[in-house]
């Protein structure tokens, strides 16, 4: 920096460090007073002028982006009372992720209830907004896991308090039976994944509203008549894509719609893993034994369904994603979020080819499933391609990134913005020092419900991915509680929930279109004329 240069930034500094008077010290007197100080209390004056300096940079910025006039959407949760007709909900298998359903329905095992009292964290579930429903069916072809619905269904302890109603709950030996029940108003699918979409096809047939886990289905032929079933039925269908409720989506909605990116051709998204739960060893308890479960106290043919008959196997029965007659393995289990993601943002649809590959090298026992994948989606159409790319030995974390020319955002626990160094539309603020291309310019911070930049490293960190709850008018909720709630407020309201059924279609044959190339090492391409992969 010049004398002149310095000069006029020390007059300002000078000016600006007044007395009471409103006068300026001069130079001297500020460097005298400044040698008397501690060292940290220059650091301190140091921090204040750099944080004024950054706040004004900040402010700058979203007023150049013309982010200053957004509004978010205020939600009503808290405030709305779901005061329809009470749903009677049947649960068909009550696995671990049937029981964080139930809980974010508002039903809780007494068991968990009581460990949550002894840690002081059960205010914040008993303050969750009341559904007005009531769990009064559980299916499930395993004694210990249909007991334990059982028991979490009538557990009088639950957001609501005396307004919840008090409702026998009944437990079914199979599915058909509780479809054919007229008690049960809608269902939740929390089985594994071969028995999705038959179970949802003969559920809507039966008139019930279905939440379904993911992945809607394993064959092409069952998602069509998955899909034409729903499209001629008036129930609701909900595939369970939580992470779609967070806040932090609703504010990357508005940086598309702002078309701060610019043209986005480019969508990476990742998934690492690095334990044996993660790459789904769930068959052995924290000692290495074999978990429960026989014979007698599961029923094996209603659990294989319509898959070859192997022998029971404690493993299967646990571990079941690593079997493609159960499951797609990482495309199904971790890419389907990934996709819904960029589908509820980008609306990419079905893409015109995709290519896989990959394989397993790190877990050698009897798995089909890869424990390293890659899958290539290309869309020619939108000029975009987007990348898969999983790994369950590596637990580096590797983000979600929408590029385009302009900039890129990462999108986890926040939206990240950063200027491309070669962007058009930010040429004149990198020029001008206002946008530093190194370092992200803005982002969106769910946690504080509101803009910001972002003047150091340590947003990145905190940006992390998989989401389990949101930040709604200064308080955490579960993302899986607000999209049951927004199910159960499409049922009364006879509205479309986000992931329904075309999201679901467009999901499913994506997914089949990566295992198919996967298992048969081509790339496959999406007929649209004729709806079908070849």
């Amino acid at each position: 920096m010049d004398d002149k240069k310095m000069n006029k930034r020390e007059d300002k500094i000078n000016s600006e460090s007044g007395s009471g008077q409103g006068k300026g010290m001069p130079r001297r007197t500020v460097l005298k007073a400044l040698a008397g100080l501690p060292v940290a209390g220059y650091l301190g004056f140091q921090v204040m002028k750099k944080n004024k300096y950054d706040s004004g940079k900040r402010s700058r910025i979203i007023k150049e982006l013309g982010l200053d006039s957004v509004e978010f959407p205020v939600s009503d949760y808290g405030s709305r009372r779901h005061e329809g007709d009470l749903i009677r909900i049947g649960i068909i298998g009550f696995g671990v992720r049937a029981k964080q359903l139930s809980n974010a329905l508002g039903f809780m095992h007494p068991e968990d209830v009581e460990a949550r009292q002894r840690s002081n964290n059960l205010q914040n579930w008993l303050s969750q907004e009341y559904l007005n429903v009531a769990v009064t069916g559980i299916c499930d072809v395993y004694d210990q896991h249909a007991e334990n619905g059982l028991a979490t269904a009538s557990n009088r302890i639950r957001p609501g308090g005396e307004n919840a109603p008090e409702l026998p709950v009944k437990r079914y030996r199979n599915y058909q039976e509780m479809l054919a029940d007229k008690d049960i108003d809608a269902v939740i699918i929390a089985t594994p994944d071969h028995h999705h979409a038959r179970i949802s096809i003969e559920a809507a047939k039966a008139g019930k509203h279905i939440y379904c886990e993911k992945s809607p289905a394993l064959h092409e032929d069952e998602l069509h008549e998955l899909y034409e079933t729903i499209k001629n039925s008036s129930i609701v269908y909900q595939l369970g894509h939580q992470i779609t409720q967070s806040t932090v989506f609703q504010q990357a909605k508005e940086v598309i719609k702002r078309d701060l990116l610019g043209k986005i051709t480019l969508v990476e998204t990742t998934t690492n893993r690095n334990t044996a739960s993660g790459a789904w060893i769930r068959h052995l308890d924290a000692n290495g034994n074999l978990k429960p479960g026989d014979e007698k106290s599961i029923d094996w043919k209603q659990w294989l369904g319509n898959t070859p008959y192997v022998p029971f196997s404690v493993e299967r029965f646990y571990s079941w994603t690593q079997w493609f007659d159960y499951d797609h393995g990482m495309i199904g289990q971790l890419f389907t979020h990934e996709y819904d993601a960029v589908n509820q943002l980008l609306r990419i649809g079905i893409p015109k080819t995709v290519m896989s590959s990959g394989g397993i090298y790190y877990w050698k026992d009897q798995r089909d499933m890869p424990d390293s994948l890659h899958c290539v989606f290309e869309y020619p159409d939108r000029e975009l391609t987007l990348l898969y790319s999983g790994n369950l030995a590596s637990s580096r974390s590797r983000g979600r990134v929408f590029m385009g020319h302009d900039a890129s955002m990462e999108l986890g626990n926040n939206a990240i913005i950063t200027a491309d160094r070669n962007s058009t539309r930010y040429a004149k603020g990198i020029k001008a020092g206002l946008i530093d291309p190194g370092a992200p310019m803005i982002s969106f911070n769910p946690g504080a419900g509101q803009i910001d930049a972002v003047s150091s490293a340590s947003e990145r960190y905190y940006a992390a991915r998989g989401l389990t709850t949101t930040t709604i008018n200064g308080r955490q909720v579960d993302v899986t509680h607000l999209h049951l709630r927004e199910w159960l407020n499409c049922i009364r309201e006879n509205t479309t929930p986000s992931a329904n059924i075309d999201m679901a279609f467009d999901e499913g044959i994506t997914c089949l279109m990566a295992h198919i190339s996967y298992v048969e090492k081509r790339m496959v391409e999406w007929d649209k004329e004729n709806r079908k992969i070849i």
